[in-house]
């Protein structure tokens, strides 16, 4: 590694609680589960810890509830290494909480509960502005309110900060707020439901990501699962192919690679490799149970980077 990047996600925490069963209930009806874990989670926790784990000095700008979940979600942070400074606790509201189901092929289905998440508002990122403007890079999603996306954009364009926006879960956009954007990465149904485009297979993703790019984005990034990603800019598209992995879990896969690939474009890692990085770290994520849990340390990774690389 030659430079050890600041990154800077002002985002959701979460506590995750996943149910794995043979098949997902109908409506109205009870069924048996086989298996339980509970872990932390959140789109923004989860992209800070796979860039801690990548290697990047993380900082958190977040809110959790005054409830049980709180303390420990804070000192889950600390423990992994993450600046939980600009992490606090807000009064009368609970934590965010995901209760996801997860199917024997991996698939999942997640309900997200924002809590104390949507607590985070734009004066608190002006509270955190030093810590900020330090950062090379700054990660959003969209489990926090859309005001303190918008404004948090504004100011990475304004202190030349690079920008990275998960739109996640989708929801409609003002594309006027994050024209100029840095990198806009969405997965298939994401982009379908921001853009009305179907992402099936590349060549929709090109057709998706050329509508996407004409609003002024700088560069769109569509993360495909099994078929990989694709790259998109004035300058061209590339598909970036996935890696084959045995997945027992899909969930927090995205946020594996939103995390892992701030941290190695602010390596220095060319762009296209940082992207092929990416996509193996996200793979290797979906090998383990849970999100934050099943996320490779930088030595695991490179190893496997070093075998799969070259093929």
């Amino acid at each position: 590694m030659e430079k050890r990047p600041r990154i800077a996600v002002v985002g959701s925490a979460n506590v995750d609680l996943t149910t794995f069963s043979d098949r997902f209930p109908e409506p109205g009806e009870t069924i048996f589960g086989q298996k339980f874990d509970l872990g932390f989670g959140g789109k923004g926790a989860n992209q800070a810890v796979a860039a801690r784990l990548c290697g990047a000095e993380v900082f958190m700008v977040a809110r959790v509830g005054d409830d049980l979940f709180g303390p420990s979600t804070i000192k889950n942070f600390e423990n992994l290494g993450i600046d939980a400074t600009h992490v606090r606790q807000v009064s009368g509201v609970s934590s965010g909480v995901a209760p996801i189901f997860v199917d024997p092929s991996g698939q999942n289905r997640i309900i997200v509960v924002k809590g104390a998440n949507n607590e985070l508002k734009p004066a608190d990122v002006d509270a955190a502005a030093e810590m900020l403007k330090s950062a090379d890079c700054i990660v959003l999603q969209f489990e926090i309110p859309l005001e303190t996306v918008y404004y948090t954009i504004k100011f990475a364009r304004r202190n030349g900060i690079r920008c990275i926006l998960n739109p996640a879960p989708a929801q409609p956009i003002d594309t006027q707020a994050i024209a100029e954007l840095d990198y806009f990465i969405p997965n298939e149904s994401e982009a379908f439901a921001i853009s009305g485009m179907r992402v099936s297979d590349v060549e929709e993703a090109k057709r998706c990501a050329t509508n996407l790019l004409s609003g002024g984005i700088r560069r769109v990034l569509i993360t495909l699962g099994a078929n990989g990603a694709l790259l998109a800019g004035s300058d061209g598209m590339d598909h970036v192919p996935a890696f084959s992995v045995r997945s027992v879990d899909s969930t927090g896969a995205g946020d594996a690679f939103i995390g892992s690939f701030a941290t190695f474009l602010g390596e220095g890692v060319p762009e296209l490799e940082a992207v092929k990085r990416a996509n193996l770290y996200a793979g290797l994520s979906t090998t383990g149970v849970g999100t934050q849990k099943s996320f490779y340390d930088r030595a695991r990774f490179e190893a496997e980077w070093a075998s799969r690389s070259k093929t």
